[in-house]
C-alpha cells in the first residue's frame, strides 16, 4: 500500500480534511498514514469489511497492551469497562442491557419532549448574532441524553466540561495538560456517577440508570464500575457526536439553501460531513482484506468520512444532495459496535433541525464557520448566526 504523509492538526487539513481523503482513495483500498503509523481503510468496501469483520475488533490484544502512564490510569479505569472498548462476551451483555432503554417505542415516546425543548431554545434565542452551537446544538443533545439516563438536567454544564475533557483524549496531538485534565474529568464524573446511582437505588424511576441498576440485581451481574462506565459512556457519546453533526448539517443546509428536512435528507448530512472520521480496530488473526494481507496485532484505521465520499459507492459523492440514494453510510459505525444510540440520533437531528428551519426561515451566517483542531472528530468551533 502506499505511503502519504498528512498532518491531521494542519490548518488545511482541518478545515477540509476531504482533498486528502479523495488522494488517499485513488491509490486503493488503503494507505499508510505516515504519521499516525497505521494502515487506514479508505474505501466503502473496505471500510464496511473492517467494521464488520469478527477477525478484528476493538480489545487491543493482551500480549500488545501498553502499559498506562500513572498520570492517565483514571482515564483508562473509566475505558476498561466501556462497551465501545470491548469485544464479546462482556460487550455482548452490556449491549443487550442498553438496548433495553433503545427500543424503538423508547425513542419515539420521546418526540414530543424533544420538540418542546427545541422550542423552548429557539424562544431564548437573542435578536443579535449568536452562536448557534451554545444556544442550540449543544444544549439539546446533552439534556436529551440527561432526561434518558434520569440525571438532573442543571448538572449539564458538568458534564460537557467531564465529557469535553474526556474526549480530548482521543485528538491528534494532545498535550499533557489535556492527559491531567482527561484524568481528572473522569474521577470527577465517576464520583458523581456513584453518587447519583446510589441515590436510585434507594429512589429507581423511569430511566435508564434505574433499568440498568434493576438489571444488575436481578441477576444480570452488571457490577459497579461496569454501571458506572457504560452511564458516562451514554452521556459522552449521546451529545458530543450529535452536536458536531447538528452545526455540520446547519452549516451544510444554509450553504445549500436546503429547507427541507427530511429522512434522506438526514442520512445525506450524516453522510457528507459526519462527526467523527476515524474509528480503530484490531486485527486478531491473519486476514487479507482487498487484497492486503494483515497480521494478528495489526491495527486498521477506518477512515469513516472517506468512505463516505467513495465515488465507488455514491454518484458525484462531494455533492450535497438531500434526495440521494446509495448504500448505508459509516458515520455510526458498523458491525457490532453499531452505535446503538443511531436511532435517538436521528430522531434529534431530524426535530432539532425541522423545528429550526421552519421557526427560523431567514437563519443565516454571519460569520465564515471554521472547523475546530479535534481530529479524528469534525466539528465547528462556533456557528454564528442571525435569525
Amino acid at each position: 500500500m502506499k505511503t502519504l504523509r498528512q498532518s491531521p492538526t494542519a490548518p488545511a487539513f482541518v478545515q477540509n480534511p476531504y482533498p486528502f481523503y479523495d488522494e488517499a482513495r485513488a491509490d486503493g483500498d488503503f494507505f499508510w498514514w505516515d504519521e499516525y503509523d497505521i494502515a487506514c481503510a479508505v474505501s466503502h468496501q473496505a471500510v464496511q469489511t473492517v467494521l464488520r469483520s469478527k477477525q478484528m475488533g476493538r480489545e487491543c490484544p493482551p500480549e500488545l497492551t501498553p502499559d498506562i502512564p500513572a498520570h492517565q490510569k483514571p482515564f483508562y479505569d473509566i475505558e476498561a469497562h466501556s462497551m465501545l472498548e470491548l469485544e464479546p462476551p462482556r460487550h455482548t451483555r452490556l449491549r443487550a442491557l442498553v438496548l433495553r432503554a433503545f427500543t424503538s417505542r423508547t425513542i419515539a415516546a420521546m418526540e414530543a419532549d424533544i420538540t418542546q425543548l427545541c422550542h423552548q431554545l429557539i424562544d431564548r434565542f437573542p435578536t443579535q448574532p449568536f452562536d448557534l452551537l451554545d444556544a442550540y446544538a449543544r444544549p439539546v443533545p446533552v439534556v436529551v441524553i440527561c432526561r434518558l439516563l434520569g440525571v438532573p438536567e442543571e448538572e449539564a454544564d458538568n458534564l460537557l466540561a467531564w465529557s469535553n475533557a474526556m474526549v480530548a483524549m482521543y485528538t491528534a496531538g494532545r498535550t499533557r495538560a489535556q492527559e491531567d485534565a482527561a484524568s481528572a474529568a473522569a474521577r470527577d464524573f465517576a464520583a458523581f456517577m456513584r453518587g447519583y446511582i446510589a441515590k436510585r437505588r434507594k429512589s429507581p424511576a423511569n430511566d435508564l440508570i434505574s433499568t440498568l441498576i434493576a438489571a444488575e440485581e436481578a441477576g444480570e451481574k452488571l457490577s459497579e464500575d461496569e454501571l458506572i462506565t457504560t452511564c458516562i459512556l451514554l452521556l459522552n457519546a449521546g451529545h458530543e457526536a450529535t452536536v458536531h453533526t447538528l452545526g455540520n448539517g446547519v452549516k451544510t443546509l444554509l450553504e445549500q439553501g436546503v429547507r427541507d428536512i427530511s429522512e434522506a435528507s438526514i442520512e445525506e448530512i450524516l453522510r457528507f460531513d459526519p462527526p467523527l472520521h476515524m474509528f480503530t480496530r484490531w486485527v486478531y488473526e491473519d486476514v487479507s482484506v482487498a487484497g492486503q494481507s494483515f497480521k494478528r496485532g495489526d491495527q486498521i484505521a477506518c477512515l469513516l468520512a472517506a468512505a463516505n465520499r467513495d465515488p465507488a459507492a455514491y454518484d458525484t459523492p462531494n455533492r450535497f444532495d438531500p434526495a440521494r440514494k446509495g448504500p448505508q453510510n459509516t458515520s455510526f459505525g458498523g458491525g457490532i459496535h453499531f452505535c446503538v444510540g443511531a436511532p435517538l440520533a436521528r430522531l434529534e437531528l431530524r426535530i432539532a433541525l425541522r423545528v429550526l428551519l421552519s421557526r427560523c426561515p431567514d437563519l443565516r451566517m454571519t460569520e465564515v464557520p471554521r472547523y475546530a483542531d479535534v481530529f479524528h472528530f469534525h466539528g465547528l468551533e462556533k456557528l454564528m448566526v442571525t435569525r
